[in-house]
């Protein structure tokens, strides 16, 4: 299932103009929400928030930084809207990436990371791909 627009503000809790408003994060960048996936391959229930930060340049010695703005995603964003989606997931993959992107198709000029976070007791743990 591919949740976008006004589904997804629906089905995560939340209404249009919150769902908008940019996420700062540890790093000092803005991010937004693109879309959330439920239905792509995975070992187990998987969702997939995708995130856009425009200015997001991901640099070599920066892991520290990005790590924190996903970790931040996953426990302060997903986390606390999974329980409003169904049943819970066993993995939280969190993506962010300087512009749109569709899933699963290349972008070379795209710049983004992605992390998956096991779900345990209402925590997000790295999981190291």
């Amino acid at each position: 299932m591919r949740w976008t627009g006004a589904l997804v503000m629906m089905a995560l809790g939340a209404t249009a103009s919150a769902e908008n408003a940019p996420l700062a994060l540890p790093s000092g960048l803005n991010a937004r929400l693109q879309e959330v996936l439920t239905d792509r391959p995975g070992e187990g229930l998987v969702y997939r928030f995708r995130f856009v930060a425009e200015g997001f340049i991901p640099e070599a010695g920066q892991l520290e930084t990005v790590l924190g703005d996903l970790t931040y995603l996953c426990t302060e964003y997903a986390l606390t809207r999974i329980s409003d989606i169904g049943p819970q997931p066993r993995q939280i993959i969190i993506s962010l990436a300087d512009k749109e992107t569709e899933f699963g198709v290349a972008d070379p000029t795209a710049r983004q990371v992605f992390e998956a976070f096991a779900v345990e007791e209402n925590t997000c743990i790295w999981e190291l791909f």
